[in-house]
């Protein structure tokens, strides 16, 4: 099983969703970095459960402890230890599928890779394994905090629910003042009660999440196998319910032309390279150009729906399935720290790796 992530600033995660805990050990975090535990709480908070009433009900403080590698207030170069403790497990809510395939859900493909699985809230297929990514972004974002570099990211459609319009019209700003994480207000309360609406009929919704990327130097990324879009790519696929991304004009720009498409440079009154439009994303040939980075990440319903449905056992039987326990009617809002986390983690791996390609 690949439980670990990135060449340079490397993460390996652990645990499952109802064992005692999970945790991540980050390698290659250079020594040195200032760095507060409350860095990698505030960012938990910002993901944990039972945070709103549009959130799973379930409690869990999500409380980090460093374990090793932090010392007197940084790193000290050697394998930064982070561990949470799982508190709040109903592990009884999920005996009803110990032997059940529930429709859209690892559980039939884990049965076929492994031969077992832990049915207890998904075990490590579980969304609750992110709580580790995003402790380790926190980690990153220090990093990156240091070189000007900054990752907010925001819910910018849930179902049918759109902004009207682009980041760069927004006050991101506003991102956490409401529980849907969208810094449109009014687009906000209507997302919030579609989510509502969609909880009291037992049913879940999509959408999308926003992520926007500044103060990026030119020259991050590798020309061929690990372009910088191709590993925000996969850091995104990775996630739990996530279907598509894309960035920059992504699948709209194929409505465009090449001479409307193309990204004209010229120089600024400060002497700095700049495009007068960024299809591009900020990223050109796999590799950044100094422009804002932006993209977008498509989340699928949350697979878990408090409705019968048909399905079959694990010895092929045909039954009727419907979700227990607690769960998130829509999975944005506390997937936005979870994509900030991920991308953290590629451009900080970059960042390093960077350093090699010139004296």
């Amino acid at each position: 099983m690949s439980n670990t992530f990135g060449r340079l600033f490397r993460i390996t995660t652990f645990g499952e969703s109802h064992g005692p805990g999970i945790g991540v050990i980050v390698d290659g975090c250079p020594a040195g970095l200032a760095l507060e535990a409350q860095e990698i709480q505030t960012a938990l908070d910002r993901r944990r459960p039972g945070q709103s009433e549009l959130t799973t009900p379930r409690q869990e403080a999500d409380q980090v402890e460093v374990l090793a590698g932090w010392f007197e207030g940084y790193t000290t170069g050697t394998p930064l230890s982070l561990l949470i403790r799982n508190q709040d497990q109903r592990s009884h809510d999920y005996t009803h599928i110990q032997h059940a395939y529930r429709p859209s859900h690892a559980d039939y493909t884990y049965d076929q890779k492994y031969g077992r699985r832990d049915y207890r809230g998904g075990g490590r297929s579980s969304a609750r394994e992110t709580a580790a990514r995003v402790a380790a972004g926190a980690v990153a974002a220090a990093f990156l905090r240091q070189h000007g570099i900054q990752v907010q990211s925001y819910v910018s459609q849930v179902g049918g629910v759109k902004v009207p319009v682009g980041y760069e019209e927004l006050d991101l700003g506003l991102i956490d003042s409401n529980m849907v994480r969208c810094p449109h207000p009014e687009t906000a309360e209507r997302m919030a009660d579609l989510i509502r609406q969609t909880r009291d009929r037992h049913d879940t919704v999509g959408g999308v999440v926003t992520g926007v990327v500044r103060g990026v130097p030119a020259g991050l990324g590798e020309p061929v196998f690990d372009k910088l879009h191709a590993e925000l790519g996969k850091a995104m696929l990775s996630i739990n319910a996530v279907k598509g991304f894309e960035y920059g004009s992504g699948f709209e720009g194929t409505l465009l032309f090449g001479s409307e498409h193309n990204d004209a440079f010229y120089t600024d009154e400060a002497g700095q390279v700049r495009t007068r439009t960024n299809h591009s994303g900020g990223i050109q040939g796999g590799i950044s150009n100094g422009q804002d980075i932006y993209f977008r990440v498509a989340f699928k319903p949350v697979a878990t729906i408090l409705q019968s449905q048909a399905t079959i056992n694990d010895q092929g039987e045909a039954i009727a399935l419907a979700g227990k326990g607690r769960h998130d009617p829509c999975v944005l809002p506390r997937a936005v720290p979870i994509v900030d986390a991920m991308a953290n983690l590629v451009l900080a791996d970059m960042l390093l790796r960077a350093r090699a390609n010139r004296v």
